[in-house]
């Protein structure tokens, strides 16, 4: 699905149109797939006993609504519409409608809402086309008047009617997702062509319910539409990213995953994406932790093997870099950050190990030492697998000059927005006013895979792409989630799927998993990244 402001949508149409796909064609294509997502809706009833209401404005929007109408009333269904300020005289998609034996009644002759108020009570279907894309606050005060009697109506019901918004909810900006307070919430809404960026930002996202795509019948070499590239993961994209299966695998078909994780103060980390990372379906799991966490952790994760770094007071020492060294040929990637802590001795660490992490070699063979023939100190230029940073990693990162430059291109890079000020230079408010170009942006100036994590992650490939998950839960709103996070990612890297599509596939099944936690637990309050961990096997199966 793309992701498209109101202008780069305006222009798409206008360059369909004059490229031969009539506006009234597309119109057409509209009200047709509307309707093909209604019947979808209520296949198992008898399309002779439903009854459709259609809520048409003046606008594009109220003729998709017609459009739609008069399919449904073909098909057997009671269909009408109510018609606010738009004229019904010598409107040929209202002489269709009436055509096809539906009812039509004009606002303006309804005193009271009474029949509006009628016709809410026996429909099984409510169709908002009142208002498109276009529309700006204010809302004028006749209209807000009927979506009042609206929302009056359906309260008092039992069973209110399923609400689909066409295009958007009426009252909604759909670039900056503001909303009237009169809006009706959706139980879906049906986008043309593509999702409109204001849905995907609070209030609107509360109104929207489901969101589904309806085809309007562009060209996919139409020159705007092939431009833009941002775009909305769903189920599709995700189940085509995965890595395959084969059965005669075994575990090095799947790759090994190094997380470098952990602190004495924050131990869970490296537990949490370690397992995170076995979920996703890689072979093998190595945690290297500081020494003293062993004791802690070897109980609760059987599965994994381990490798004990070098620490000052329980946090990762910069001595750990040879210990890792010696062992990176078998990472086919690796996660660094989770729970690191912010000490200097980590950071002389991680430093050491994006600069080259040159490794000493003489003659008495120590741990991360190799003698030489010659018996005098030689060094070798260490090759960092595939790279994820999080957490403090990230924090860390942005204390090393020319960062962007010692990383192995691309790495992913897993900030929230207060990793990605201490990354950018950039407050916390300007990097959530303007997430999705702030992203990309920087994946663009760094050369790396930036997701952007919160209520909408943001995924942002250096090559301009972005990819929005459809998603805002408080679920995730816990200690340990991103954890789970980068080790789905670094888990997905491991079995060989490349940065950008890694990134985005982790994100949008650590969010599925995120809602199926709040499911299991029955509040948002409740879910723990524990249960996150253990929804994304359910999100994998729902896939399969």
């Amino acid at each position: 699905m793309k992701l498209v402001t109101v202008n780069e949508m305006r222009a798409i149409e206008q360059e369909a149109d004059a490229s031969g796909l009539t506006y009234a064609r597309m119109m057409e294509n509209a009200g047709r797939g509307i309707a093909k997502e209604v019947l979808r809706l209520a296949y198992s009833h008898d399309d002779e006993d439903m009854q459709a209401l259609g809520l048409v404005g003046p606008g594009n929007n109220g003729g998709d609504t017609l459009v739609a109408l008069t399919q449904l009333a073909e098909k057997g269904w009671q269909a009408r519409a109510y018609l606010i300020q738009r004229k019904g005289e010598a409107d040929p998609l209202v002489e269709r409608l009436r055509e096809a034996d539906g009812e039509i009644v004009v606002s303006e002759k309804d005193e009271g809402f009474e029949q509006l108020k009628a016709f809410i009570g026996a429909a099984d279907v409510v169709l908002d086309g009142i208002l498109g894309t276009g529309f700006k606050l204010p809302l004028k005060a006749e209209i807000e008047r009927v979506m009042a009697a609206v929302k009056e109506a359906s309260a008092d019901l039992d069973w209110p009617p399923y609400v689909i918004a066409v295009d958007c909810p009426s009252g909604v900006d759909c670039d900056t997702g503001e909303a009237s307070p009169a809006c009706i919430p959706a139980d879906a809404t049906l986008t043309m062509a593509a999702v409109k960026q204001g849905l995907l930002k609070t209030p609107a996202f509360d109104l929207v319910g489901e969101i589904r795509v309806v085809n309007i019948g562009l060209a996919e070499d139409l020159p705007s539409w092939k431009a833009v590239r941002n775009e909305v993961a769903g189920e599709d994209l995700i189940a085509s990213l995965l890595p395959p299966r084969p059965s005669d695998s075994h575990k090095g078909t799947f790759g090994t995953a190094f997380i470098v994780a952990g602190s004495i103060n924050y131990t869970g980390a490296a537990l949490l994406a370690g397992k995170a990372a076995y979920r996703i379906g890689t072979g093998l799991v190595t945690l290297a932790v500081p020494a003293p966490l062993h004791g802690a952790l070897a109980g609760h994760f059987p599965e994994a093997t381990w490798l004990l770094l070098p620490h000052e007071q329980g946090v990762v020492a910069s001595a750990a870099v040879d210990v890792l060294a010696k062992e990176l040929e078998r990472a086919s990637a690796l996660l660094l950050g989770p729970g690191f802590g912010l000490e200097n001795t980590t950071k002389e660490f991680l430093e050491d190990l994006l600069r080259g992490a040159t490794l000493s070699k003489n003659a008495h063979g120590r741990m991360g030492f190799i003698p030489s023939q010659a018996g005098k100190p030689e060094k070798k230029l260490l090759t960092l697998p595939p790279l994820v940073i999080d957490a403090d990693g990230l924090k860390l990162l942005a204390k090393i000059p020319d960062w962007p430059n010692l990383l192995p291109q691309p790495a992913v890079l897993t900030p929230h927005p207060g990793e990605m000020a201490a990354l950018t230079g950039l407050s916390k408010e300007e990097i959530q006013k303007e997430r999705l170009s702030i992203g990309l942006r920087f994946a663009q100036e760094w050369g790396h895979v930036v997701v952007l994590k919160g209520a909408f992650t943001v995924i942002a490939s250096p090559d301009g792409r972005t990819t929005t998950v459809p998603v805002a839960t408080s679920a995730l709103a816990r200690a340990g989630t991103g954890d789970v996070l980068a080790g789905l990612i670094v888990g997905l890297r491991a079995q060989g799927v490349e940065a950008y599509p890694a990134a985005v596939a982790g994100a949008w099944l650590h969010a599925q998993a995120g809602l199926y936690a709040a499911e299991v637990q029955g509040s948002t309050a409740s879910v723990l990244a524990g249960d996150v961990l253990e929804a994304v096997s359910d999100v994998l199966a729902d896939l399969a």
